[in-house]
């Protein structure tokens, strides 16, 4: 049987606010991901998804409970083991872009495998395998500036996934496009996700995007419930 990809056990997580006091975000918090699960994670505004997303991440840390990512405890590790357990284990993708905006689209890509010490040639080949998934490959030389919304966030994608990642966190990933952009650029993005078989955690307040995934998982009051499907 094969070991969950991201598993997270009675995680706790609050914030002091000042003169407001001591706010719980997340509290007793549960989930599992398995090898290859695509899931969809909904949540009320203010509920704590980035948190969460953030803590899975390795970005943030919980007052308490467990995290264990291809299961491995990630709990007590210091900030450079964090740093490279992020790199190599986790593509992250957020409702922005957030595109190196003097470098190409191949470039943005190529970046993050040399800083994973990954051989030029090798990186630069990668890179254009993973724009022609999206169906860019001819926007390679063009910078962020260039591209249009939904270009722009499917490099995003693929940059994303240039270090191949085991497990893929992505925080409204297409929010900020129109109706149309948005099927159609989460279209490639599960096709994606499919063909290289990672795991994915994805925030979103679309239900329909939802529906297309393995499992719909809800946040709420600092825990998590699944959605039933109808």
């Amino acid at each position: 049987m094969n070991k969950d990809i991201l598993r997270l056990q009675g995680i706790d997580k609050a914030y002091n606010r000042g003169l407001d006091g001591e706010v719980t975000v997340l509290k007793g918090l549960d989930l599992a991901i398995a090898p290859a699960q695509v899931v969809a994670l909904v949540a009320p505004s203010g509920a704590g998804k980035s948190t969460l997303l953030h803590i899975a991440g390795l970005l943030d840390t919980a007052d308490s409970g467990q995290l264990e990512i291809d299961g491995v405890n990630m709990c007590g590790l210091d900030g450079k083991a964090r740093t490279v357990l992020r790199r190599q284990e986790i593509g992250f993708i957020y409702q922005f872009h957030h595109l190196l905006p003097e470098f190409s689209a191949l470039e943005n890509i190529v970046i993050p495998q040399l800083a994973n010490n990954v051989a030029p040639a090798q990186a630069r080949d990668y890179a254009m395998d993973l724009l022609a998934k999206v169906g860019i490959a001819d926007r390679a030389g063009h910078r962020p500036a260039a591209l249009s919304g939904g270009e722009q966030q499917r490099v995003a994608f693929c940059r994303a996934l240039a270090n191949r990642p085991k497990l893929l966190l992505a925080d409204e990933p297409t929010g900020n496009l129109d109706p149309a952009t948005s099927d159609t650029v989460f279209t490639m993005l599960l096709e994606l996700v499919r063909d290289t078989g990672l795991s994915a955690l994805i925030a979103t307040h679309n239900i329909d995007l939802a529906d297309r995934m393995d499992q719909i998982l809800r946040l709420d009051q600092g825990q998590i419930s699944i959605v039933q499907r109808t």
